[in-house]
């Protein structure tokens, strides 16, 4: 199963391959492929801090933050 993000600086959508790198917070960077022009792009690395949903919205911090589940049990 793949996942399509919106790359922040270009605004093209990345096609995400490995889907648990993408959920895992101690990850910083997934592999996908720009969904840009005709042909298939080679996968490159792209930082999750510059992906987000196509409709703008960040990705959830359980995704980004690898300390976001120790900061809300202790709020």
């Amino acid at each position: 199963m793949h996942l399509l993000l919106r790359a922040k600086p270009t605004g093209d959508l990345i096609e995400v391959e490995n889907l648990e790198k993408l959920f895992s917070p101690f990850e910083q960077l997934v592999e996908g492929r720009n969904q840009s022009g005709q042909e298939e792009q080679d996968t490159k690395r792209f930082k999750k801090s510059e992906l987000s949903f196509p409709t703008g919205e960040p990705l959830p911090k359980c995704w980004t933050d690898a300390n976001s589940e120790t900061k809300s049990s202790h709020d």
